[in-house]
Order: structure tokens, then C-alpha cells, then sequence
């Protein structure tokens, strides 16, 4: 081609999402895979968000509500914050688009973690500004070399709590000492995709420290305990003049009507949440134990899936689980050319899951 492609731009890595299910059935002629590689809810969409859906399906030749005004105050009702502090987006990573566009300059600097969610980097990146990478520590983020790692160019910066993909969780006390740390010019954005999932007492949520002095923003999603992930829908908790810049940027009706309807009703069904965490909390637990059993090396998590060390090349691994069936994550692109990750399923997908790491594993 003889366009002229913005640097930026040709500086992005592809994102790469988890294989399908038809697709790895397709190329390798498998039956009954399962895909542990997304960290999705394994139980399916709340009931009360598809009970909801049956109602608007006769709308849909409108236009959503370009305000998301239901489910922007069912979220204030449930979270105690006013709706003014609340943005809706297609996905977190939407949200994520818009603090990028709205805030970052060419030449602005965004501190993150790495590994981590690749969204801020090529975020980011499509603002012309750029990432400062911040390798973990002990596979937890390294609060103390983010804040050294802040310069006179730094806009923004970025946590995830807990960590994707190592499941490491931030506590209240390291939290509050970061802080103390942070200038308040740098927007600090905090993404709890999976907060919902954390068993740890200790684990911040970071909702309570938005407040109009300090940019602190706060995302979360309905696409994992909540089931909804093929719709699409998150949200952020910031100041309200923060706010007001993301309505800016942000595409009109970004938000279509059954993501709205589906993530509205899904806030008042307890008893699917419930039932959720109850059985990702029994899976993590049964998983570990086989892992233990068979001497695998796995580590502590707050999320919804696993980090496991094979202990050999985990691309290989993962192709042969993928020719038994069984989609999970190689993180060699993660810098960890050893670890697989893997969602908690079902009972039975767990434990076919750990039958055949066991067999490809020759133990």
C-alpha cells in the first residue's frame, strides 16, 4: 500500500483473543471441546438479563438510549454513587479508549503493569502516546517501581486488581501507600474486571477513593460474573468532571439496547451471582488440589482462572490440550513461556480438564 501509516499505529501488536469453539473444532476435527481461555462465565447469561431481553426484541428498530439511563441508575442505587460519576462503554476496554483519547497527547507517557491486560497498551499506543512497561514482581504488580516509574511526561496509570493474568490482588494498605505516592495530575485507573471473584478480606476495591480531588477511575464489566460477555457492556466510576470529557469522546449509543436491558436486570439477580462465585471458588479449590496432587506448580488467585507452570513449552502444551478438546491460554506471549492459564468451568470440565493435563504431562 502507499498510505502513510502513522508510526503509532504500526507500533501496535494485534490483540489476540481466545481460539473459538467452532473454529478449533473446524481446523482439528475435534467434537465436545470445552474453551477454558477467556475467563467467561461457565454457568451461561443471568436468567433475569435473558428474561429481559424477551421484552425489547420488538425496539430494536430504534436507536438504544444514548444515555444508558436504567442501568446507569440501577448502578448508582447499588453502588451508592451518584449517576454522574458513572460512564457506560461497549466492553471496559471501551471505557479505556475513552480516558486515552480524551486525556493522552502524543508524547504523553501511561505507566502499566506488564503482563497485563494488552488493552492499555494498545490503547495507549492509538493515542500517539506511550506505555511504560513495569515488569511484576513475584507475580504481583509492583506498586512501588510504578510510582518511580512516573516522569514529568506521565498523563496516566494503570492497575489491575486483580491482576490478569496472574490473579494477584492489591491490598488496602499498599493501595493507600501508592497513593501517597502519586501525583495528583496522574489519573490513576483501576480496572476490577473480576473484583466480584476476590475471596481475600484484604483486597481493596477502589470505588470508595473516587473523589473530584484525586482522578481516580474505576472499571468494571458484566462480561464475567455476570455472564454477559457476547454483549459487551462495562462501565467506569470517576469524578463527574471526568466524566463530562469521556461524554465527549464517546460514540453516540455506544451501548446497544440489549446489552442495556440484559446488564440492567442482571444487577438484581442475587441468586445468579451467587451461585457464580460459589462455583468458581469450589472449582479453584478442586483444580489446586488436583494440581497439587500431581506436583504442578500453580499460584494463589483472586480471579476466575488459574496460573499454572507446566514446566515445559507452553505453546506445546496447549496444542495438544487443543487436540483433546480443551481451549485454556499459553502465556508465552505474556513473557511466560512456561504457564498456561485456565478459566474455571464447570465440575465436569474441571476435572476433564485436569485428566488430560495429566496425560499430555506424561505423569
Amino acid at each position: 500500500m502507499k498510505l502513510k501509516i502513522p508510526d503509532a499505529v504500526l507500533s501496535i501488536a494485534p490483540y489476540v483473543p481466545g481460539k473459538p469453539i467452532s473454529a478449533l473444532e473446524r481446523e482439528l476435527g475435534v467434537v465436545n471441546s470445552i474453551k477454558l481461555a477467556s475467563n467467561e462465565n461457565p454457568i451461561g447469561p443471568s436468567p433475569l438479563a435473558l428474561e429481559a431481553l424477551q421484552t425489547v426484541f420488538d425496539g430494536l428498530n430504534r436507536y438504544p438510549d444514548g444515555g444508558a439511563y436504567d442501568l446507569v441508575h440501577k448502578l448508582s442505587e447499588k453502588l451508592g454513587v451518584p449517576p454522574e460519576k458513572i460512564v457506560i462503554g461497549a466492553g471496559s476496554d471501551d471505557i479505556i479508549g475513552m480516558l486515552t483519547r480524551a486525556l493522552l497527547l502524543p508524547g504523553d507517557q501511561a505507566v502499566m503493569p506488564k503482563p497485563s491486560f494488552l488493552m492499555y497498551d494498545i490503547m495507549v499506543r492509538s493515542a500517539s502516546a506511550e506505555p511504560v512497561c513495569v515488569p511484576l514482581k513475584s507475580l504481583a504488580i509492583d506498586l512501588e517501581e510504578m510510582a518511580a516509574r512516573i516522569s514529568s511526561k506521565t498523563r496516566m496509570l494503570f492497575l489491575t486488581n486483580p491482576n490478569n493474568p496472574t490473579g494477584t490482588g492489591i491490598t488496602k494498605t499498599d493501595f493507600e501507600r501508592f497513593l501517597e505516592n502519586i501525583p495528583e495530575e496522574v489519573v490513576v485507573v483501576v480496572d476490577e474486571a473480576y473484583i466480584e471473584f476476590v475471596r481475600d478480606p484484604d483486597c481493596v476495591e477502589s470505588i470508595g477513593y473516587v473523589q473530584a480531588e484525586r482522578p481516580i477511575v474505576v472499571l468494571r464489566t458484566f462480561s464475567k460474573a455476570y455472564g454477559l460477555a457476547g454483549l459487551r457492556v462495562g462501565y467506569g466510576i470517576m469524578p463527574e468532571d471526568m466524566a463530562l470529557l469521556l461524554h465527549r469522546v464517546r460514540q453516540p449509543f455506544n451501548v446497544n439496547t440489549l446489552a442495556q436491558t440484559a446488564a440492567t436486570a442482571a444487577l438484581d439477580d442475587h441468586d445468579f451471582l451467587e451461585q457464580t462465585l460459589n462455583l468458581v471458588h469450589a472449582g479453584l479449590d478442586y483444580i489446586g488440589r488436583r494440581l497439587d496432587e500431581m506436583n504442578i506448580k500453580h499460584f494463589p488467585t483472586q480471579a476466575n482462572f488459574l496460573l499454572v507452570d507446566v514446566g515445559q513449552n507452553a505453546d506445546e502444551i496447549y496444542d495438544r490440550l487443543l487436540r483433546k478438546g480443551l481451549i485454556v491460554r499459553s502465556m508465552t506471549s505474556y513473557g511466560f513461556p512456561h504457564y498456561i492459564r485456565v478459566t474455571v468451568g464447570l465440575p465436569e470440565e474441571n476435572k476433564r480438564f485436569v485428566d488430560a493435563l495429566e496425560d499430555v504431562l506424561n505423569i
